[in-house]
């Protein structure tokens, strides 16, 4: 290791390389949290393998506790199956093709890598533009659904809600009758006074 500044150093044939070649040329992977879906960095969160090989990653102890716990990503509020499940997310939509998983490493360009950054931009603009449009929809409907439900709960307990508005009518109706009789008082009063 003395003296070696550079790759070129060590892939001479008289020095033993300090790192196999297929190791350090391996793109280090974005991986998803088999709970949450969210993204687990090289050298974050946990892993785990069954016995039939399959391989767990989870992002958080919250999200290994919840598989070992069995339970099912779809039914938790908090991940993104659950999300998807309830309505919240969107799932149909082209931009989120961009987020499938490659296998294979395209080969280094400046020229597709700055395109490509381009179009990551353009895409993350299309992609907040229709979830706002689909977070607006949801909330149009919701709306929608509340009002529904306003008007079949009053419809439903009109026995409970029609008392109290005899109850004011009837109120209003009597303040109404002093009203009346008030000023037939001060009517007659006055007809006294002038005979």
């Amino acid at each position: 290791v003395s003296g070696a500044t550079s790759r070129a150093d060590y892939d001479s044939p008289g020095k033993p390389s300090p790192v196999p070649l297929s190791f350090s040329l391996a793109a280090m992977r974005l991986e998803k949290c088999y709970v949450c879906s969210s993204t687990c960095y090289p050298g974050h969160g946990t892993t785990f393998v069954r016995n039939d090989c399959r391989v767990f990653r989870f992002c958080r102890s919250k999200c290994r506790k919840a598989f070992a716990m069995k339970r099912n990503p779809r039914y938790l509020r908090w991940t993104k199956a659950g999300r998807v499940n309830a309505g919240k997310e969107m799932v149909v939509d082209t931009t989120l093709d961009f987020e499938r998983r490659r296998n294979t490493v395209p080969k280094y360009d400046r020229n597709v890598v700055a395109a490509t950054l381009k179009a990551m931009d353009k895409v993350s603009a299309v992609r907040m533009k229709r979830e706002k449009a689909h977070h607006k929809s949801r909330v149009r409907e919701g709306r929608k659904k509340e009002a529904v439900a306003r008007r079949t709960e009053v419809a439903r307990d009109l026995d409970v809600v029609e008392p109290a508005i005899i109850r004011q009518r009837a109120k209003v109706r009597a303040k109404e009758r002093l009203k009346a009789i008030s000023k037939e008082a001060r009517g007659g009063d006055v007809e006294m006074a002038d005979d």
